[in-house]
């Protein structure tokens, strides 16, 4: 009786420690994609509010289900808006030939996220960045300082990648302005490049155009910075709570 009384008081504590500390991404964590994008902490924010849609590449390492996504970005100007829907999408690849780039084709999954289906860690770094929107070409160095994490797990439905297969993720932010807050919301660029570069395309304007993404100043290319993850596994946190138990019984 002690002994099971031991047991769900262990499975209690190992599940809270489950729902608190696998919710955010850090370096060394697992991965299932070619290596994480890491966010570059003195690069530039791309506006990626609402109509704007962002996306960047990546080769699946793992078969299975994508049900973790995990994004940087930060606010323009540090002027902090509410999170109101994600809009995430996943596409097949159209690769780059000769006189193209590469761009999302097929789509292959779409889900819209709200407040509860997503988290954010705010503020995940910080460092001088950069604010740059491609539709007016307008780009504003030093801008603003902290960065944030949105994580995105445990998606219902999700969809099934195929290992050594590239895909492209999709990411379009649904801000909320309090007290008249002008917010706009960027994804993160990365110092990590893959494949070709990152593309920007807007909603609305019928058949999708997607458009290269390169520095404002250099012109060199841009990726962003993401990382599709494993979904939070239960098991080496139940192992710790069935070795907390043998302890216990042994010191008896």
């Amino acid at each position: 009786m002690r002994l099971a009384k031991n047991l769900m008081v262990c499975a209690g504590a190992v599940m809270m420690l489950g729902a608190t500390g696998v919710a955010d991404w850090f370096p060394g964590d697992p991965h299932k994609m070619h290596f994480p994008q890491l966010p570059d902490p003195f690069g530039w924010d791309v506006n990626a509010t609402f109509p704007k849609v962002l996306a960047d590449d990546w080769r699946c390492s793992e078969s299975g289900p994508v049900t973790d996504v995990h994004v940087w970005g930060s606010w323009e100007n540090d002027i902090r808006g509410e999170i109101a829907q994600v809009h995430v999408s996943i596409h097949s690849d159209i690769p780059a030939t000769p006189t193209t780039y590469s761009r999302p084709g097929d789509l292959l999954w779409e889900r819209d996220f709200f407040p509860g289906e997503f988290s954010v860690l705010d503020p995940w770094g910080t460092g001088q960045q950069g604010w740059y929107d491609p539709n007016t070409g307008l780009y504003e160095p030093g801008d603003h300082f902290t960065f944030n994490q949105i994580n995105i797990e445990r998606i219902p439905d999700p969809f099934v990648q195929e290992l050594g297969t590239i895909y492209w993720l999709d990411i379009s932010v649904i801000v909320e302005n309090p007290a008249g807050a002008d917010a706009r919301w960027g994804w993160k660029t990365s110092l990590d490049h893959f494949n070709d570069d990152g593309v920007w395309g807007d909603f609305g304007t019928g058949v999708m155009e997607w458009n290269e993404l390169r520095d404002p100043i250099t012109q060199e290319s841009l990726d962003l910075a993401f990382v599709i993850t494993p979904a939070p596994s239960a098991l080496p946190l139940l192992a710790i709570g069935g070795a907390l138990v043998a302890g216990r019984r042994r010191r008896r």
